[in-house]
């Protein structure tokens, strides 16, 4: 499981990997500004939440010893993605809605992520082979947002991926993300129909069959059996 799931160092992981701190006047809190051990308590909270998580998963997985990460795990029945949106890093919004009619790789990573940096080169060779068939959207969870993603892109000498902010986690919440990488794959009709948990060879021969199905113009042999599935 560490090899999938990236815990990376705590002032930089994403919210969703720890519970923030107690709302005012919930049950053992103190009113705000009388607490000057309270930073010290939320990073006790923090570490313990964020095992808690990784065992979490790991229970996950063990459940499913066929499993194995960077693997494709389709969808039992396609439903519609959630509506969600990020940021460009010119800070415009985007919505999952604006790819409709092209394969989405919706690729949820971090700076932090170890798994997630090995994967980017692979699927920025996918996208520069399919660019008129798929789109990959690498979105960033990182709290820093553009100020730590930006620089991060260009020392990758990343050109044809293109990278979004989400620096809430909202679309990991939406999805139910349970660790990075985690790529959402979504139909021309804007449908989830399945998900890569951990990092995948993108650009390998495997990975290709895997799409196939999925893209746009895919042979309707292909199509039936994707309806099979």
């Amino acid at each position: 499981m560490r090899r999938m799931i990236a815990a990376g160092p705590s002032a930089k992981r994403p919210p969703h990997r720890a519970f923030g701190p107690a709302a005012p006047g919930a049950a053992g809190s103190d009113p705000a500004g009388s607490d000057p051990g309270g930073s010290g308590r939320f990073l006790a909270s923090f570490g313990t939440v964020a095992v808690a998580l990784l065992l979490t998963v790991g229970a996950a997985f063990a459940a499913e010893p066929d499993l194995k990460p960077g693997e494709f795990i389709p969808a039992s029945s396609p439903q519609p993605a959630p509506e969600a949106s990020f940021q460009d890093l010119s800070g415009n919004w985007v919505a999952l809605a604006d790819f409709k009619g092209k394969l989405v790789l919706l690729n949820l990573w971090a700076t932090w992520c170890q798994p997630c940096l090995k994967e980017m080169p692979s699927l920025e060779k996918l996208q520069a082979s399919r660019a008129d068939k798929l789109t990959v959207a690498a979105v960033s969870e990182d709290r820093g947002g553009k100020n730590v993603v930006e620089p991060f892109i260009a020392k990758l000498g990343l050109d044809k991926v293109k990278p979004y902010l989400d620096p809430k986690s909202a679309v990991g919440h939406a999805f139910s993300v349970r660790g990075l990488p985690t790529t959402l794959i979504i139909d021309s009709e804007g449908k989830v129909v399945g998900r890569v948990e951990g990092a995948a060879e993108w650009d390998s021969e495997k990975m290709s069959k895997v799409l196939q199905p999925f893209l746009p113009d895919a042979p309707e042999d292909a199509k039936l059996k994707r309806a099979e599935r």
